[in-house]
């Protein structure tokens, strides 16, 4: 956990989060809390990490997403150096899909 952004603030927004229960729930906050370029780039984020822990191609990833190559990058260094935390919620989604 990265201690930069530990604090009581960084808590009781995930608090709130951890309050949503359906996905409409979520848009409407999400919705509320970000502007529609930070939702779409933080889709786009996790989609790319999706792609990648299904190997595939930088160029596979990029011609899907329109993920830059920075982007793609970036999210692979977090997949291989981070917390885990796309590696815990796409092991979830997964076992959720089985």
């Amino acid at each position: 956990m990265n201690k930069k952004i530990k604090n009581d603030t960084a808590d009781s927004l995930f608090d709130a989060i951890l309050c949503l229960q359906t996905r409409e729930e979520c848009y409407s906050f999400f919705e509320d809390l970000c502007t529609v370029n930070e939702l779409l780039s933080m889709s786009q984020r996790f989609e790319v990490a999706r792609m990648l822990k299904n190997h595939n191609t930088y160029l596979e990833i990029a011609e899907k997403t329109g993920a830059s190559t920075a982007t793609i990058s970036r999210v692979n260094r977090s997949l291989n150096y981070g917390n885990d935390g796309y590696d815990l919620v796409l092991g979830r989604m997964e076992q959720k899909d089985t």
